[in-house]
């Protein structure tokens, strides 16, 4: 008996020790969001990086440690739903907002709207197809504020790309996920590897960067837009 029980309390700090990693991106966040503040964006991007790197794995953890079963009074998706719309919503919002690439009135309309409306998406039960790929644009703002600040356009244009993208996210169409879409799974970790690799030097430099890794950033975003175009739905989906 006594073997037993402590095996379960194993178990238990085993998977209470997941939940905390998982809400230590709300702190990774409260760092980058400082730094975007201060509009240090290249520190910002270091530490979204970190609470990406644990958004990336603390799945895998959770299912290790049974979660759902050792710790179920933690909801594990709904801890890292609040933990995203921090680091992939709020924090490059408030970079957005200080950059001064956008227009003050119609600027601070268009984040407001943003901001907003990735709220909703966040809340939508619909967010993720049966065979795991993302409805719409999946709000991944933490992505794109790299192209906009690597690739910068007047603030009248940029704020049109943002709305754009902000209606794609309950437009009918898909985004992969890489870590989780089994359909080209090998070529879509290849090209998001690159991805980080020319991420990193752009943002190194100070959002210049060489001209082959800005090459690689627009290689990679041809590529995932292209997935959508070229997903094979499976039997019965759920869309």
């Amino acid at each position: 008996m006594h073997v037993r029980d402590s095996q379960g309390v194993s178990r238990r700090a085993a998977a209470l020790a997941v939940h905390i990693f998982t809400a230590s991106g709300a702190a990774l966040g409260l760092l980058a969001l400082e730094r975007a503040v201060a509009k240090d964006f290249p520190a910002m991007f270091g530490w979204l990086a970190l609470a990406l790197f644990v958004d990336g794995v603390d799945g895998t953890l959770a299912r290790m440690a049974r979660v759902k079963e050792h710790a179920p009074w933690f909801d594990g998706e709904l801890l890292d739903l609040v933990v995203d719309y921090l680091t992939y919503v709020i924090v490059p919002v408030t970079a957005l907002w200080q950059s001064g690439l956008l227009p003050p009135i119609p600027g601070a309309a268009t984040l407001l709207i943003l901001t907003t409306a990735s709220a909703l998406y966040f809340a939508d039960k619909r967010m993720k197809t049966r065979d795991h790929w993302f409805r719409g644009f999946p709000a991944i703002w933490n992505v794109l504020i790299i192209y906009v600040l690597a690739f910068p356009l007047p603030g009248w244009s940029l704020c049109l790309i943002l709305l754009a993208f902000t209606a794609l996210m309950f437009f009918p169409i898909v985004f992969v996920h890489p870590m989780r879409v089994q359909q080209w799974r090998v070529l879509t970790g290849a090209v998001g590897a690159m991805w980080c690799v020319c991420a990193a030097l752009v943002i190194s430099d100070n959002l210049h960067g060489a001209s082959y890794a800005r090459a690689g950033l627009l290689a990679a975003a041809c590529y995932f837009l292209a997935l959508s175009l070229a997903r094979r739905r499976p039997k019965n989906p759920q869309c």
